[in-house]
């Protein structure tokens, strides 16, 4: 509930076209995950079960966690090892 919160305002920095997942895109989500801990990502492909096994394979990849799927937009979130910017609450 605390990552939805703090992703609400987020804006996509990671996109995947009519291309799908190329190796590219995942250096780029790996990047991006690694510089901001919590980013979202946009799949503009095929149809539901096409993206939702692009988040999936994404998230085995890069060791991250879905944290919600609206549409064709996932929010994921991987923990810093060092000096970690957000912290969750205790549940």
């Amino acid at each position: 509930k605390h990552l939805r919160s703090l992703g609400h305002a987020l804006e996509p920095v990671v996109m995947i076209g009519q291309g799908g997942l190329t190796e590219a895109v995942t250096r780029e989500f790996e990047g991006a995950l690694t510089t901001h801990e919590l980013i979202k990502l946009r799949a503009r492909v095929g149809d539901r079960d096409e993206r939702d096994a692009i988040f999936e394979r994404l998230a085995l990849e890069t060791k991250s966690v879905l944290v919600q799927r609206i549409g064709n937009v996932g929010l994921f979130y991987r923990a810093r090892t060092d000096k970690p910017k957000i912290i969750l609450p205790d549940a």
